[in-house]
């Protein structure tokens, strides 16, 4: 086992025994397995000269999702996935045929009982050099992100083919040699991709669900028992949300679930009562308190205690073993949340650990809404500068920073963020500057598409030839691959000048950190003081 693709790489290196997330290194190696074996398919399906099918295409997001840091913990489920790879693998090899020049990721065949001892044949350290590996690594983390995000649209009916046809590319080149270079252009085209694919997905969400509206979301619980949703996938939400209306069971979001209450489709379900707890971390404790069912519907798990095992439940490409899994849904049906409703029955009511409201749903069409104000606020001197505090939290006490900058941020600063690093501020009494208040919640990790797009139209606004001469800065929390791909698109985007902390990502190999500084400017995150002066002055 070697992984280095989140922020709690041991020692900011790379776990080697276990994973600091829990994951043990037979689950690690079964993961670098499926992986490798993409890889080849994804060379197959490039030598077919076809267009990539919708089936593949979204069984490799499928598959990559299930790769991502605290998804999925269940050697069984990720074997299964092996065994459908190499099934799709041995169609695709018939028909391209073997003229001896396949990288071995396209050709190798064996049976369940090899997949241990070629796993550890095949990970992250088989690339012996330090600067290439780094940039595969990048790609790769990027890719997964990306396809987290392909997942869930494509669970809403939207598929992009040319989506599809970019990770098979990606996956590929990552067999090739390829120099550095080279490798540099794949990476900023992921950026392109991320931009494109969380616009996918923006898509989804509201043509579902409708635009997101400033809601006030209870942080408290009411006096019926209740089943906890964390995770990102909205769909399963959804399909929960209708089997549970009318039962007397209440439903309560957890972490990046919580911009799920801004949607219109949602409202009108009057059970779903409120948010639970905070940010993914917490949840050893919070789903104890909770009492009822906690259905995980991707990413982020910690190992489970067991005081709550027999009550949490996981679907879609999430797995945990021992806990039961949800199966997917049939063409054109639900998915069957049965075992979650009838447990719920017999459980006490949620152990209520907060009181109040969290103000959120400040996507994109919300904050454009309130454009003439903001303007009129900037040009004033109201607002002088915006903040972009998006990304993830963690366990880290490091990321404290993130609460403190809030906190120390001068009262004419506002601060833009999505995803579960809002929860190190979003319930602090920050206040608001003319009604608009100094914390603007635009949703999930994904919705950073929203601030680029904030970001893009006040560029337009005041009439500026590049988006870093606006009033803004990034101070963006990072943990996991979806957090790389945001950050990737914002590359794309020709955002310079990003912090990023608590620490640069252990992948990054020194040349490779040296290119993004001096390209980008990427800088780690400082002192507190000399981070919020350095922003407040433009720097």
């Amino acid at each position: 086992m070697f992984c280095y693709q989140c922020q709690e790489a041991l020692k900011n290196t790379g776990c080697i025994t276990n994973g600091v997330c829990g994951k043990k290194s037979d689950t690690a190696n079964l993961q670098d397995l499926l992986i490798w074996i993409l890889k080849g398919i994804a060379v197959l399906e490039e030598r077919s000269g076809r267009p990539v099918s919708p089936e593949t295409g979204l069984f490799m997001v499928q598959s990559l999702f299930v790769t991502i840091t605290n998804g999925n913990f269940d050697n069984a489920s990720i074997t299964a996935q092996i065994q459908k790879a190499l099934e799709i693998k041995k169609r695709l090899l018939a028909e391209a045929g073997n003229d001896g020049t396949l990288p071995e990721a396209a050709t190798w065949f064996d049976s369940e009982a090899a997949f241990a001892a070629k796993a550890k044949l095949v990970g992250i350290l088989t690339e012996p050099n330090e600067d290439l590996r780094s940039l595969k690594e990048l790609i790769l983390y990027g890719v997964k992100g990306l396809a987290a995000y392909a997942e869930h649209a494509a669970m809403l009916g939207k598929e992009d083919e040319a989506i599809y046809s970019f990770v098979v590319k990606a996956m590929a080149s990552l067999t090739r040699n390829l120099t550095v270079d080279e490798l540099l252009a794949i990476t900023l085209e992921t950026g392109e991709y991320a931009v494109k694919t969380m616009a996918l997905l923006d898509t989804a969400n509201t043509g579902a669900y409708g635009k997101p509206e400033v809601t006030r979301v209870n942080i408290g619980v009411r006096k019926n028992p209740g089943i906890l949703v964390s995770g990102h996938d909205l769909r399963d939400l959804e399909d929960l949300l209708v089997q549970t209306e009318g039962t007397g069971i209440d439903v309560y979001t957890h972490c990046e679930m919580l911009p799920a209450h801004a949607y219109p489709a949602f409202k009108k379900f009057k059970h779903l009562a409120g948010n639970y707890g905070n940010a993914w971390w917490q949840q050893a404790s919070e789903f104890e308190s909770f009492n009822g069912p906690i259905l995980m519907t991707t990413n982020c798990i910690v190992p489970i205690r067991p005081s709550y095992k027999d009550r949490l439940y996981t679907t879609g490409m999430a797995g945990y073993d021992g806990a039961v899994h949800i199966e997917d849904r049939p063409k054109g049906g639900r998915k069957d949340f049965t075992p979650l409703i009838e447990q719920a029955r017999s459980c006490n009511p949620p152990k209520e650990i907060e009181t109040g409201t969290v103000t959120i749903g400040f996507a994109h069409d919300q904050i454009l809404a309130l454009a003439d104000k903001v303007v009129d606020a900037v040009k004033s001197g109201a607002i002088k500068r915006f903040v972009v505090m998006g990304g993830c939290d963690g366990r880290h006490k490091e990321r404290s920073y993130f609460t403190d900058v809030a906190k120390a941020l001068p009262q004419d600063s506002i601060i833009l963020t999505a995803g579960c690093a809002k929860y190190r501020y979003n319930k602090l009494p920050l206040g608001d500057i003319g009604g608009i208040p100094r914390v603007l919640d635009a949703g999930q990790c994904n919705d950073s598409y929203s601030l680029a797009l904030v970001a893009l139209k006040l560029k337009e606004v005041f009439g500026l030839d590049d988006i870093n001469k606006l009033p803004i800065s990034f101070d963006i929390a990072w943990y996991e691959q979806k957090a790389v791909t945001v950050l990737l698109a914002l590359l794309h985007l020709g955002v310079k000048g990003i912090r990023l902390g608590p620490t640069l990502p252990a992948f990054l190999s020194p040349n490779v950190a040296k290119v993004l500084v001096e390209s980008f400017g990427i800088k780690p995150i400082g002192s507190v003081e000399a981070d919020v002066a350095a922003m407040a002055a433009g720097k």
